[in-house]
């Protein structure tokens, strides 16, 4: 990821100009053939053309003067391509002067650059050979505020962080690694970390959590992150809780390999989506009171683990039968739902690779969101989507779907049947609050089998940008 910073005043090797029109450029900026080859690449909208000078570069971006959510994301994704292009050219400092109506494009094109030119290079030997070159943004500006550019390094910071925890293997990443990794990043910016232990879970009564990691080697944890500024705008804390099932083979339930289980180090997808925004929240210091509750461990076949059939008693006291051991991110979330009751909350978001059906639904455009929230909360997390273009789609919660998860032997079935699987898990888990809560299921949008303009392959950090927008506008 490329630093970026604002003001500056270093002697870049490229520069950036974002214009509404080609007559809005400085007139001594170009030569006469210069401006003759500019005018006749930027015939539309949302186009840029490069020149490559001698001792630098410059790239002229035409951008619409009506400002939209649609049109900062094609900003975005024309940061990218400009990335692509300047890395190729090995250029390493840009700076980004927007002339454009509002200088509101240079924040989006600095967030597509830097998006774009994340790596995850930490298995290659020859990694600083495989490295970018470009390493640090400059936003030139008078009028763009500070605060706008802090939550922007903040953002993309986070999301690269959030990135390196899901790509991450097992072999690395275990749940007290999460945990110790979470504490190690999260702590220098003002946030209050605990770590429950296993010992610690087990006086608690997590039984969901417990059985899904009787079948693991390793320890579960439970960690709590906590952001209270003193200048919080509510009262009562907002809780963010992120599913960190760090690899998933399905469990007895064994989940086939191809296409499936060679990418399950991302189902903790949800737990580095929560933290990585409050990390964000904390260090743009936003005045929103966060908690975030990550319960965390794998799921795997062992002789011991979980088993169809089986009958967990939950944190909350509700017996839940297991008809199928690859429905285990439900299990951990309904404790870790179940434990945000002692905080009062005014808000609950839970984020999950949770359910396949949501794919099936949504592909990879979106994510699921569903819940008992006001439908003003509904329509503040649809609008951060749009701001972020990490959009949500609402899926129905109706009365009718709490069938779909009673059980003939104990209170409730982890699993509804083959039909609305998506909206049976958020039913399942409802009986797991008691306050205003929405369920986010980023199975769609975690993940991605090839780079897509500033998204890169593997890991998307899916949630983060999308819970930070919201923090910074959330009204108590």
């Amino acid at each position: 990821m490329a630093n970026i910073k604002f003001n500056a005043t270093l002697s870049s090797t490229c520069s950036i100009y974002i214009v509404n029109k080609v007559e809005d450029l400085p007139v001594d900026l170009l030569n006469e053939k210069e401006s003759g080859f500019v005018s006749s690449k930027l015939k539309k909208d949302f186009e840029f053309a490069s020149l490559n000078r001698y001792d630098s570069g410059l790239v002229v971006l035409k951008a619409k003067d009506e400002i939209s959510y649609q049109n900062k994301e094609k900003v975005r994704k024309l940061g990218a391509k400009i990335t692509d292009l300047i890395n190729s050219t090995k250029s390493r400092v840009i700076e980004i002067k927007d002339l454009s109506k509002g200088e509101i494009y240079a924040i989006s094109l600095a967030e597509g650059m830097a998006l774009a030119n994340y790596q995850f290079l930490k298995y290659f030997k020859d990694a600083d050979k495989k490295k970018n070159g470009l390493s640090e943004i400059n936003i030139v500006s008078k009028t763009i505020e500070t605060q706008k550019v802090e939550e922007l390094i903040a953002g993309v910071e986070a999301n690269a962080w959030a990135k390196d925890l899901v790509n991450e293997p097992l072999s690395f990443l275990t749940a007290t690694e999460l945990a110790n990794q979470i504490v190690e990043k999260t702590t220098p910016v003002g946030v209050k970390v605990e770590v429950l232990d296993q010992m610690k879970i087990e006086t608690l009564k997590m039984g969901g959590l417990l059985a899904v990691n009787k079948g693991s080697l390793d320890p579960a944890t439970f960690t709590i992150l906590e952001w209270k500024p003193e200048n919080a705008r509510n009262s009562k804390p907002v809780v963010l809780v992120g599913k960190g099932i760090v690899y998933d083979t399905g469990g007895l339930s064994l989940k086939p390999t191809g296409n499936s289980m060679d990418f399950m180090k991302s189902d903790m997808g949800g737990a580095a989506a929560m933290a990585g925004a409050i990390y964000a929240a904390a260090k743009a210091k936003i005045p929103v009171h966060v908690i975030g509750l990550i319960p965390a461990t794998d799921n795997r076949p062992s002789g011991n683990a979980y088993a169809p059939g089986d009958v967990v008693k939950m944190h909350n006291g509700l017996n839940v039968e297991v008809l199928n051991t690859d429905a285990e991110g439900r299990m951990v979330l309904a404790d870790a739902l179940s434990y945000a009751k002692k905080y009062n909350p005014e808000l609950v978001i839970d984020a999950a690779t949770l359910t396949g059906a949501a794919v099936a639904a949504l592909g990879s455009e979106a994510s699921a969101i569903m819940g008992t929230a006001s439908e003003s909360v509904m329509d503040d997390l649809r609008t951060a989507g749009t701001n972020t273009y990490e959009r949500v789609v609402e899926f129905p919660f109706f009365d009718e779907y709490d069938e779909y998860v009673k059980s003939d032997i104990a209170d409730l079935k982890n699993i509804g049947g083959p039909k609305a699987g998506t909206i049976t898990a958020g039913k399942f888990l409802e009986h797991f609050t008691d306050f205003p809560w929405v369920h986010t299921d980023i199975a769609p949008t975690a993940w991605s089998t090839a780079s897509k303009g500033y998204i890169s392959k593997g890991a998307t950090a899916s949630g983060v940008r999308l819970f930070f927008d919201f923090l910074i506008n959330y009204k108590a």
